[in-house]
């Protein structure tokens, strides 16, 4: 289900607003200002593995969802190559990442969640991804701290 472009631009500006929210994942040691991760290889569209204290993550980007490319249960669904493409470019291995976590730490798949943004220039990639069309609005609250 597509949202409606008010719902939409209601989602961005929410976003926008409060892209400070959230509670900050420590990194152990410091990578660039701001960072405490750094990509490692991206999965799909909205979940990335990354480097995150000394381990590697299962990372799944909060409040947006992007069409599957990786169920062995379906086929690839419509334009979910195109959403993980945008997701490489913007993130590619080695970017170093500000990871913002919100009220649930993981989901039901162990995956870490988080507001992801680029530490080089503080691009908000969960934003950028729903803004730009590759990604919907999706919550679960209490998760959803990027929502009106």
């Amino acid at each position: 289900m597509v949202p409606s472009s008010r719902a939409l631009l209601v989602l961005i500006a929410c976003l926008a607003a409060l892209t400070a929210c959230g509670r900050r994942v420590e990194p152990s040691a410091p990578l660039v200002p701001g960072a405490n991760a750094v990509v490692v290889r991206n999965v799909d569209g909205d979940t990335i593995r990354a480097k995150v204290g000394g381990r590697e993550e299962r990372v799944r980007f909060i409040g947006i969802d992007t069409p599957e490319t990786h169920d062995p249960r379906k086929p690839v669904q419509c334009f979910g190559r195109e959403a993980a493409d945008r997701t490489a470019h913007l993130l590619p291995p080695g970017t170093p990442l500000r990871l913002v976590r919100d009220v649930e730490e993981r989901d039901r798949y162990g995956r870490l969640l988080a507001y992801v943004y680029r530490a080089r220039d503080a691009l908000f990639v969960n934003l950028v991804l729903a803004r730009d069309g590759y990604a919907v609005a999706l919550t679960y609250p209490p998760t959803a701290a990027h929502t009106a």
